[in-house]
């Protein structure tokens, strides 16, 4: 991003990209708890926007790790006392919205592990790495762009990271972890609207996919 601060903080229509993120937990009606990783340097400005978002839900802040699945492992562990299911999701993802939320929760009735993606609609080729020569073409038609939230049973997800920290395993996410302790993992379908904001381009789709809903719900207003 290029930015003086954690992009979390940049501004998005008056709100930080987290605030945004917060808000559409407060509103699914799943989501009893939350909590938000980072570094320590990073809190107090977090805490500013809690404060200005006076959310209903309890919200604790939990220091993270030097990695992300260092920073992942520690929230678990901060988990409320009978935590049996948790969404994990990138705070960047400033645009997923309370549906996708309840729609991810709701997986978790009958499978232990999901993550939200969509279908790749471009072409995809695999690259030498050593020289930009195409090695080969996959069946679009069976890669999914992977998404948060992913959710999982707690229990189970514990023991993957117990077991990755035994066997130094690095993973960039959890559905790898997953994966790599043979345990299958469901697809549920993200939304096109949402995107990881990591450059100023993101940003500017960001702002203006927030102005059509804005736009779209003042209509829905007037038409009532």
């Amino acid at each position: 991003m290029g930015s003086d601060r954690n992009k979390l903080l940049l501004p998005l229509l008056g709100q930080s990209l987290m605030a945004w993120t917060l808000q559409a937990a407060e509103r699914s009606p799943a989501i009893t708890w939350i909590g938000i990783i980072g570094q320590p340097q990073d809190w107090p400005d977090f805490q500013v926007t809690l404060t200005h978002l006076n959310l209903s839900k309890p919200v604790q802040w939990i220091e993270g790790g030097a990695t992300r699945q260092e920073s992942v492992y520690r929230g678990l562990k901060s988990l409320p006392s009978g935590a049996e299911q948790v969404l994990i999701h990138d705070g960047a993802r400033c645009l997923a919205t309370p549906e996708l939320f309840d729609r991810c929760a709701a997986a978790l009735t009958d499978c232990a592990g999901f993550i939200a993606a969509i279908p790749v609609k471009d072409t995809i080729k695999v690259v030498q790495a050593e020289a930009p020569w195409i090695e080969s073409t996959p069946d679009r038609r069976q890669l999914w762009a992977a998404q948060t939230p992913q959710g999982f049973q707690v229990k189970e997800l514990l023991r993957c990271h117990k077991e990755g920290l035994r066997l130094g395993w690095e993973v960039t996410d959890d559905a790898m972890l997953f994966e790599q302790c043979g345990l299958p993992v469901k697809i549920v379908l993200g939304e096109e609207t949402n995107l990881k904001v990591t450059t100023p381009v993101d940003l500017a789709i960001a702002e203006f996919i927030l102005r059509q809903r804005q736009d779209t719900s003042l209509n829905q207003d007037t038409t009532q």
